[in-house]
C-alpha cells in the first residue's frame, strides 16, 4: 500500500495536510485522496471516474449528461421518489455531473451517517434506475432546458464558438447535446455508458471530513469490490483549429454577442503553465484592469464588461472570451480585440502590470484553499494531471520570482492566439 503525505504551504504558513494512498481491491490499486477535518461532524466523498465525460460523446451529444441525471432517479428497487425521501429523512445528498472528461458521483452526510450513506451509494451504484420510465423523464426535462435556452445568447455564442474551434470533434458538441441528439438518445444508450464507464478501472477517490481514515478506506473498499472492475482507456487530445473564421447567427437581439477562440499551445504539464496564468490574467481574466476590459470598456465604452481566459486541459488547449456590445458598435468591437490581442503578443506586458499580478495572485491564494473541498480539489487535480504533490505551492514561487523579460519572451512567442475565430449573435 502506497502512502504520499503533502503538506500545503501556503505562503510560507502549514495549512493543512491532505493524504494520497493507494487501497488495492480487486487486483486493481485505487488512489484515495483524504483531508481530515474534525472541524464540523460531516463527511464528503466523490467516485471521480476518469475519460468518463462529455468528451466521450462521439455518438450522441449529450449522452453522458443524461446518464448522470439518470443517475440522479435514484435505484430500480426503490425509485426516484422513495429513493430521495429516503436520502432526505437522513440529511444524505448523493448526486452524479458529469464534466468534460470525468464522471462524479458525490455523496455528503453527518458523520454518524456515513455507513448508511455509504450503502444507499452502493446500492445506487448497483441497481440504478435504468428504467424506460426514469429514461423517458430525464429526456423531455432536458430537452425542456435546451429550449429554455434557445433565447439565452450567450449560451448559443458559446456552443457556436465550440462548434467552430473543435468541428468534426466530440468538443464541437453542446455539453447538455442538441434536442435532436437527445432525442435520439435510448434506454441502451444509457445502459452502455454505465456499463463502460463506471468502472474500477477508471476510479479515484476523493474524500475528507470528521472521519478515520483507515475506517473509511475499509469502508470504501467493499463498495468497490461490489463494482465491475471494466477497463481504462486513454483520454483523447483535440487540436484547436488553427484557422480563422467566422460564424454569424441572426436573431431578435437588442445586443451582439461576440465570443473569440484560438489554439493556445500549452498544456497542462508545461514549464511554462505558470507564465500563461499571468500572462492570461493580464490580457483578459484580471477584471477592471485586464488589458480587453481597459481599452474596451474604459477607453471606448464598447461594453460593461469583456474577458478572455486560457481553458487548458488534458484534452485540449485554447483561449477564448467574450463581450457583448451594441448592433452598431459590433464591428469596431471585433476590430478593437483582435488589435488589443495583437498589440499584447507583439509588445508583452509592462513592469507595473506584472507587479500588480503578482501582487493579487500571491495575496489572493489564501482564498482558493480556505475550504476543505477547495483544498481536496486541487490535490485531486495535481494527481490527476500527473504533477508532483506540492506543485501548485511551487508554482506560487515561480510566479513571485518571474521576471519581466521571461514573461514577454513567452507572450511573443504564442502567436497561434492571433488565429482567433468568432462566433456572433447578432440582429
Amino acid at each position: 500500500m502506497k502512502k504520499i503525505i503533502v503538506t500545503l504551504l501556503i505562503i510560507g504558513q502549514i495549512m493543512m495536510a491532505a493524504t494520497i494512498e493507494e487501497i488495492e481491491v480487486n487486483g486493481k490499486k485505487i488512489p484515495v485522496i483524504f483531508e481530515d477535518d474534525k472541524r464540523l461532524p460531516l463527511v464528503t466523498m466523490q467516485f471521480v471516474f476518469t475519460n468518463s465525460g462529455t468528451i466521450t460523446d462521439a455518438t450522441k451529444a449529450g449522452l453522458a449528461k443524461l446518464s448522470s441525471r439518470v443517475m440522479g432517479e435514484g435505484t430500480k428497487a426503490l425509485g426516484s421518489n422513495a429513493f430521495a425521501e429516503a436520502l432526505e429523512a437522513r440529511a444524505i445528498h448523493i448526486s452524479a455531473s458529469a464534466g468534460k472528461e470525468t464522471f462524479v458521483i458525490e455523496v455528503g452526510c453527518l458523520k454518524g451517517e456515513f455507513e448508511t450513506a455509504l450503502k444507499y451509494f452502493s446500492d445506487l451504484l448497483k441497481d440504478p434506475n435504468l428504467t424506460q420510465e426514469a429514461v423517458d423523464k430525464v429526456k423531455t426535462t432536458t430537452i425542456g432546458s435546451i429550449s429554455s435556452k434557445a433565447n439565452d445568447y450567450d449560451y448559443v455564442a458559446s456552443n457556436e464558438l465550440k462548434s467552430v474551434l473543435f468541428e468534426g470533434t466530440p468538443l464541437e458538441n453542446p455539453a447538455s447535446g442538441t434536442i435532436e441528439s437527445v432525442k435520439s438518445i435510448q434506454l441502451e444508450d444509457v445502459k452502455g455508458f454505465i456499463k463502460k464507464h463506471l468502472v474500477s478501472s477508471k476510479l479515484i477517490v476523493v474524500a475528507g471530513g470528521d472521519i478515520e481514515l483507515e475506517k473509511m478506506k475499509q469502508q470504501i473498499s467493499k463498495v468497490v469490490e461490489a463494482m465491475p472492475k471494466g477497463r481504462a482507456s486513454a483520454l483523447k487530445s483535440y487540436a484547436t483549429s488553427d484557422k480563422s473564421k467566422e460564424s454569424v447567427l441572426k436573431k431578435e437581439t437588442e445586443q451582439a454577442y461576440i465570443y473569440f477562440g484560438s489554439p493556445y499551445n500549452v498544456s497542462v504539464n508545461s514549464p511554462d503553465y505558470y507564465k500563461s496564468r499571468v500572462a492570461t490574467y493580464i490580457l483578459g481574466t484580471g477584471g477592471f484592469g485586464s488589458r480587453l476590459m481597459e481599452e474596451i470598456r474604459v477607453k471606448r465604452g464598447l461594453a460593461y464588461s469583456a474577458y478572455a481566459r486560457a481553458d487548458i486541459s488534458k484534452s485540449s488547449s485554447f483561449m477564448s472570451g467574450y463581450l457583448q456590445t451594441k448592433l452598431d458598435s459590433m464591428d469596431e468591437a471585433k476590430k478593437t480585440v483582435k488589435d488589443v490581442i495583437a498589440e499584447f503578443v507583439k509588445n508583452g506586458v509592462t513592469k507595473d502590470e506584472l507587479k500588480q499580478t503578482k501582487k493579487f495572485l500571491l495575496g489572493s491564494e489564501p482564498l482558493r484553499v480556505e475550504t476543505m473541498s477547495q483544498r481536496l480539489n486541487r490535490t485531486f487535480m495535481e494527481y490527476y494531471k500527473g504533477q508532483e504533490f506540492g506543485h501548485s505551492h511551487r508554482e506560487l514561487e515561480l510566479i513571485k520570482e518571474l521576471k519581466l523579460k521571461d514573461l514577454n519572451e513567452f507572450i511573443k512567442a504564442h502567436t497561434e492566439i492571433l488565429n482567433m475565430s468568432f462566433a456572433i449573435v447578432t440582429k
